[in-house]
């Protein structure tokens, strides 16, 4: 059975080592070594070559009497403020000491799973073999999963240890997002001497967001202008502000339909105040929808029965790993692990939640080869 001691113990580890985004290469380091001594090959790939930093960690445990090989994934990387984590447990919930984030997000999720597979190896669990893929840069736009040689795994189902709410609670729907980006050039000018020779790249911007539509649009689709940036001095009308913004989407016609419309307004305004502007577009993943009677779906509804959980199917706004291995060919649901405020110094997880979320992964692994 789940250790309490023992994963509380792993979980407040882990979260003292700072991994942010980029910077995964100590904790990376610890993880590799555990799951070595479990019995897992371990391998890095290459996907920190570009920040200098670890790879995504794939390791394979062989399997024990099944023959249904299992994705169980989370990612090592956490947002900033993350480094000198100082955890505190009260009352059996864990928070960070108040100037940084915890990082249960995702280190609750590496808990996890690691908590889990011992459990299995302790109880002699039939599996079909277990691949555990610890990804890096998830929190910069699931670049780890992105880089992801998925060709060499086996596995026919994947849960991710990421989602909102707590066990019991499947992703099963996930958006697609676009970033973009726009530069609107003017023209400088003496802003008390001539000004009226001056194009003002920073009010054309605001012309052009005035005109968008942004915020909640439809239930399943959002749009946000989130960094604007530009001019020098007060004494100089800006020739130039830089803009970045996305657009989400359950819908991918309605995300690309949205995007348009933004880049749209840009242009448009732009040419009315005889400015220019640069539009850059990226689609950064793609959405997916599983369906209740998906296998992948089916197997978590009935491990969280077995526990007493109550099953519940949500579609999210945010995006996670799970996009990137749907996209990839691997059905994947991304499992609720309860962590709470996450991305602010607010963030706290329960113990017991923690320990519910292994809990419901060991029944995942054995309802899957029943």
């Amino acid at each position: 059975m789940v250790n309490e001691s023992r994963i509380l113990a792993e979980f407040l580890e882990l979260v003292q080592i700072d991994s942010p985004s980029g910077s995964e290469r100590a904790v990376a380091g610890v993880l590799t070594a555990r799951l070595e001594k479990m019995g897992f090959s371990v391998r890095e790939d290459g996907a920190g070559q570009s920040t200098g930093g670890a790879g995504n960690l794939i390791a394979v445990l062989p399997a024990a009497g099944g023959d249904a090989p299992l994705l169980l994934s989370a990612h090592m990387d956490t947002v900033e403020p993350g480094r000198g984590v100082h955890p505190v447990v009260t009352d059996g919930v864990v928070r960070s000491s108040g100037d940084t984030v915890l990082g249960a997000d995702d280190k609750a999720g590496i808990a996890a799973i690691l908590e889990a597979v011992r459990v299995v190896r302790e109880e002699g669990i039939t599996h079909g073999g277990l691949e555990v893929v610890f990804t890096i840069g998830e929190e910069s736009g699931l670049w780890g999963a992105k880089q992801l040689d998925t060709s060499r795994m086996q596995s026919r189902l994947g849960f991710v240890l990421d989602g909102e709410g707590g066990p019991g609670c499947i992703v099963t729907q996930a958006p697609t997002q676009d970033k973009i980006g726009a530069l609107v050039r003017g023209r400088a000018a003496h802003a008390g001497v001539n000004p009226q020779d001056g194009i003002n790249a920073i009010q054309v911007a605001a012309h052009a967001i005035a005109r968008m539509s942004l915020g909640r649009l439809e239930e399943d689709t959002t749009a946000n202008i989130g960094v604007i940036s530009g001019g020098k001095a007060i004494n100089i009308v800006p020739d130039a502000c830089n803009l970045l913004g996305e657009t989400r989407s359950l819908d991918g016609a309605k995300r690309r339909a949205l995007t348009d419309a933004v880049c749209r307004i840009l242009r448009e305004t732009a040419a009315e105040f005889g400015a220019t502007v640069n539009i850059s577009t990226e689609t950064l993943y793609q959405s997916f929808v599983l369906a209740p009677s998906d296998p992948v779906v089916q197997v978590a509804v009935e491990a969280a029965g077995r526990l007493g959980f109550k099953p519940e199917l949500v579609k999210t706004g945010g995006g996670s790993d799970a996009n990137i291995f749907n996209q990839k060919g691997i059905p994947t649901a991304n499992l609720g692990i309860a962590m709470q405020k996450v991305h602010t110094t607010e963030e706290y997880i329960r113990v017991a939640d923690l320990v519910d979320s292994a809990r419901w992964l060991v029944e995942i692994i054995r309802r899957a080869q029943a």
